[in-house]
Parts: structure tokens; C-alpha cells; sequence
């Protein structure tokens, strides 16, 4: 890094905490803060969607994956987020949406009850603090490897700037930050695929080196030798259809609130459909600066896939921002990745602190308080928040690969949600109490298995991303027989209860609060799902 390098990052840190300031002016109410009023259009709100997952999970984790996995790892877009993205759209934000919830715990609270929602609140309040620990932790990575700064300065600094910004406006503050990051982390990131392609002799010529490595002609293929696990995932086509494509996807993207309460501060239904759809189209190219960029430092970094030390597959992209990027680049480089982890770590910050305030604070500590009184207390949580992922950034340092610490983590806590969620919304017999007893059986089960793979050698797998999908798969079904099992012994809630809580029963008006504009035919949520979801089947063609 040079001066014109740090004058970039300095403009991008001052336009950051600027668009805090500007937000902080339409803070009028507790909805504001945490909503955005719900008031955002549909292109600023998808933009924000696929933002607050281009995190260090998806930039560090998916490269890593690329080195370590090959072609392979386009599973996570191709099947693992855009039919999942497209059902969230078309099938699941009606419910959330129309309902008029102000988090995924709240539906949680009326479709079941109070023990349920407690339960929900608090795994996704702890959960959402580990993953903004992974975020900041890979800030850090950055900073300490290419600023040379220590990592505890780099860990206090990225997250002093997040506390502030979100802190001033919001999830106002985050999601027009977040559409400013999106444009940021592409420009940093698409030199980095482009130069390194260059050096490599083009596509054909990365794919013939990748042949030479010890992934071999395996890594360059998505489906080949998925009848076993003999492949570069260790996963078989089961694993990766439901486990992966099924489960853990569709838990991720249709119950974690730090990607649905995008769609929740959009304008209207319309708009509040079409955000995750939107987001799912820039999805499927994000392999072309995540996963080829991997694969090129697996054939020009000798050594990557070390345990520890500068040469673990978390650090592909950094290795080659350091080789292959002139001054002036660098910088824009480097501002991109740090704009990823914040915009990642910024959606965790904003869904800890409302469901927080919303569904534990007012819920069950503080209830009928003056709106003034939740304001401020997202105000003060955000700042808890920020210092406790402070702490779990030292959790997430502990992996050398940071993809399988996150895919363990939705294998716990979103894979039982997804499946109590799922369940309840279109089985209108499934009691409250299978509710709860369905989601704590499921979220036990995903840790026995965690714990008796990894801690215990009680199981065996693949690999640890194998452990994640049939982990999430064995959460899936604990909850399905647990579920069944308490409604035979319980009573169900009523149709009156359940209105517009379960499929079938009451019905949300898809058109009530439409714009001008909305009823055109390229704004149809069904129509732009079905062409993302065979996009994504012709991406899979030229690599079976």
C-alpha cells in the first residue's frame, strides 16, 4: 500500500460514516431504525440483500472453498441460494410481509408461542454475534496481512466504524451503505479474477493447471463421482441436493432475519417480493470474482492449504492482491474486501440489535415503554453487540478455513429453524407446542452431531462440509418426528388464530398497496424467479 492507495481507503471510510450521518436525519421512530420506515424500493433493497451476504463468507470463504474444493463450490450459488432466494420471494414474504412482523422470532411468536419465540430470539441473537465475529475477524485478516497492522488494532478499528455508522442511521445507514458496498466490492474484486486470469494464460489455461494440482480433473467438475463422496466435497449428490440445496439453503436465505429484513424495509409487497429475486440474479455471476479467483491461487501459490501461518486457504485472496495488484488497484483492492466485511458484519449488527430490542427486550423485560425508550436501547445494544463480536472474532481466528465454521453454524442454528418454520407454515395442524419441542429437539440433534464428529469421533464424514449438510439434513427430519409426535399430543390453535399465518388459511392481498408500475409484466416476481432458476441450471452445463 501506498499514499494514493490509503487516500482511497480514507475517501471510502469518510463516504461510509457520511451516509451514517445523512441517514441519522430520518430516524423519527423505533420503525425508522430498525424498518427504514418501510419505505425502500425494490432495486435498493435487492441491492442490499445480496450485499449483506458478500461477507467474509462469501469473499474469504468461498475462495478458500475454490482452492480447496474446485468447481464444486458453485453448489452454494447455483443450488445452495437462487431457488431458495426465489421461493423467499414468491412464497414466504407474503407471509412475513403481510403479516406485518417486525422479525422472523415475531412470526415464530404468533404462528406457536411465547416459549418458541424465546427460544428463536435468543439462538439467533447468539448466532448472529459469532457470524459478525467471522466477518470482523476477516477485516482484520486483511488489514494485519496488507496494512500491516497488528490484529487486535485491525479488529478495533473495523468494528468502531460499523458501530458508528449503524449506530447513527440504522438499518437505514446499512442498507444505502450496503448499495454503495455492493459497486465497491465488485470493482475490488474484479481485478483480482481479471489480472489473474491473465497471468495463468486465460480460463483454458487456469483449467489445465488445475488438472496438474491435486485436485486434478475432480476439481474442475460439479457433479461427477457424486454417487459416493469420492470428490473434491467428500459429498454425495444427497448430501449436496438436500442438505445442502434444501436445508441449509432455504434455512439461510427464507429464515435468517439479517437477509429477510431487507425485504421487510421494502415499500410495499410488490417491492418486498421482488427484493430477494433481484438479489439472486448478481448471485449467480459472484463465482466469476470468488471461486475462479481461488482456483488461480491454488495453481500460483506454492503451499496454499496450510494449517496455519500465512498459507491457509483463508488467505487466497489476500496472497493474490499481494502478487498480482500494481499500487492504485491495491487500494481499491483492499477497499472492496474491507467493504464486503463490513456490509456483512453491518446485517448481523442490524439483526441482532431488533430482534433483540423487539423480541427479547420488549417482550419479555421492558413491555409498553414510550416508543423513545426501544430507540434507544437499539442504540445501546448495537454497541454490545459490536464488543461481544469483538470477541468471537478470537473463535472464528481458531479455523483455517472459515467456511466450515459458518456452514457448522447455519447447520445449528438455521437448519431446525428453517424446518420448524417450513412446517408450521404449511401444516396448519402442527401445535405450538410442537413448535418449541420441534425446534430444541432439531438444534440438540445438529450439536450431537457437530460434537460427535468433531470432538467426540462418534461419527464419521467426508469431510467437515459433509458433516454440515447431513448435520443440517438429521436437524431437518429430528424436527419433522418431533413435530408429529407433540401434535398427536396437544391441541392446535384455531383458524381465527392462524389467520395469515399458515398457507391456506386467510390470504394476503399480493396487490392491496401497489404503485404505479408494479402490475407490469417485467416487475412479475413469478416471471423473474422462473428465468433466475433456469439460468442457473444452464450455468451448471459447461461443468458437469
Amino acid at each position: 500500500m501506498d499514499a494514493l492507495d490509503y487516500v482511497l481507503l480514507a475517501l471510502y471510510f469518510i463516504t461510509v460514516l457520511g451516509v451514517g450521518l445523512a441517514a441519522r436525519r430520518s430516524i423519527r421512530n423505533s420503525v425508522d431504525f430498525f424498518l427504514s420506515g418501510r419505505s425502500l424500493p425494490a432495486w435498493v433493497t435487492g441491492l442490499a440483500f445480496i450485499s449483506a451476504n458478500l461477507g467474509a463468507l462469501e469473499i474469504l470463504g468461498m475462495a478458500a472453498n475454490g482452492a480447496k474444493y474446485g468447481m464444486m463450490t458453485v453448489h452454494y450459488y447455483w443450488i445452495g441460494a437462487v431457488p431458495a432466494m426465489v421461493f423467499l420471494g414468491i412464497v414466504m414474504m407474503p407471509f412475513y410481509y403481510g403479516s406485518k412482523v417486525r422479525s422472523v422470532p415475531e412470526y415464530m411468536r404468533r404462528r406457536f408461542n411465547r416459549p418458541a419465540h424465546l427460544l428463536n430470539a435468543l439462538s439467533f441473537a447468539l448466532a448472529q454475534v459469532l457470524i459478525a465475529g467471522v466477518n470482523l475477524y476477516a477485516l482484520a485478516l486483511i488489514m494485519q496481512a496488507l496494512l500491516g497492522w497488528p490484529l487486535w488494532t485491525a479488529i478495533v478499528v473495523g468494528a468502531a466504524i460499523v458501530l458508528v455508522y449503524i449506530t447513527l442511521g440504522g438499518l437505514s445507514s446499512a442498507i444505502y451503505n450496503e448499495v454503495l458496498q455492493f459497486f465497491v466490492i465488485i470493482a475490488g474484486l474484479l481485478p483480482i479474477a481479471i489480472i489473474g486470469l491473465v497471468k495463468v494464460g486465460g480460463i483454458n489455461g487456469l483449467f489445465n493447471a488445475v488438472r496438474d494440482t491435486t485436485l486434478g480433473d475432480a476439481g474442475l467438475h460439479t457433479w461427477s463421482n457424486t454417487g459416493g463422496t469420492d470428490n473434491p466435497l467428500g459429498a454425495s449428490w444427497w448430501g449436496i441436493v438436500f442438505g445442502l440445496g434444501f436445508v441449509l439453503s432455504f434455512g439461510y436465505w427464507t429464515t435468517n432475519f439479517a437477509e429477510v429484513q431487507r425485504g421487510l424495509s421494502a415499500r410495499n409487497m410488490s417491492a418486498a417480493r421482488r427484493t430477494p429475486i433481484i438479489a439472486a440474479y448478481p448471485k449467480l455471476v459472484i463465482p466469476f470474482v470468488t471461486v475462479i479467483p481461488g482456483l488461480v491461487a491454488l495453481v500460483t501459490v506454492k503451499g496454499l492449504g496450510a494449517d496455519k501461518g500465512d498459507l491457509q486457504y483463508n488467505n487466497a485472496i489476500p496472497l493474490l492482491m499481494r502478487d498480482f495488484l500494481p499500487n492504485g488497484v491495491l487500494g481499491i483492492a483492499v477497499t472492496g474486501l474491507l467493504a464486503s466485511f463490513m456490509a456483512g458484519m453491518a446485517a448481523n449488527v442490524s439483526g441482532f440489535n431488533t430482534v433483540f430490542t423487539y423480541d427479547i427486550w420488549q417482550e419479555y423485560v421492558k413491555r409498553d415503554e414510550p416508543d423513545r425508550h426501544y430507540l434507544s436501547v437499539g442504540r445501546i445494544i448495537t454497541v454490545v453487540g459490536v464488543i461481544i463480536g469483538i470477541g468471537t472474532a478470537f473463535i472464528a481466528a481458531g479455523y483455517s478455513n472459515i467456511m466450515d465454521y459458518i456452514q457448522a453454524l447455519f447447520s445449528l442454528f438455521n437448519a431446525p429453524l428453517f424446518a420448524t418454520f417450513i412446517i408450521g407454515m404449511f401444516w396448519k395442524r402442527m401445535t405450538a407446542w410442537a413448535g418449541f419441542w420441534g425446534l430444541l429437539a432439531g438444534t440438540v440433534a445438529a450439536f450431537v452431531t457437530y460434537a460427535g464428529y468433531k470432538w467426540f469421533g462418534w461419527f464419521t464424514f467426508g469431510s467437515d462440509l459433509d458433516e454440515s449438510f447431513w448435520g443440517a439434513g438429521i436437524a431437518f427430519v429430528t424436527v419433522a418426528i418431533a413435530a408429529v409426535v407433540v401434535t398427536l399430543m396437544t391441541t392446535r390453535k384455531t383458524d381465527e388464530e392462524l389467520n395469515g399465518l399458515v398457507y391456506g388459511i386467510g390470504n394476503h392481498d399480493l396487490t392491496a398497496d401497489a404503485l404505479a408500475g408494479d402490475a407490469a409484466w417485467y416487475r412479475s416476481p413469478v416471471l423473474l424467479g422462473a428465468v433466475v432458476v433456469a439460468l442457473a441450471v444452464a450455468f451448471y452445463l459447461p461443468f458437469l
